[in-house]
């Protein structure tokens, strides 16, 4: 899937253009990235958790259901 079929289809979910929610996903991930290089853990909610190193390292939610 390409970031502009991913940002359509948030878009749709959202009611937002695509554009706009391209944009989101742009600040979404140098958040996660930026995090990450000064040496913090970034959690994706419902997903995990990428944890700082050579290389990052995901850690997956544990399901409780």
């Amino acid at each position: 899937m390409e970031k502009s079929d991913l940002a359509k289809q948030i878009g749709e979910r959202h009611g937002v253009e695509p554009g706009d929610a391209a944009d989101q996903m742009d600040r979404a991930v140098n958040k996660l990235v930026r995090a990450l290089r000064q040496g913090k853990a970034a959690r994706l909610p419902g997903l995990g958790t990428i944890k700082p190193g050579k290389p990052w390292t995901f850690h997956p939610e544990k399901n409780d259901r």
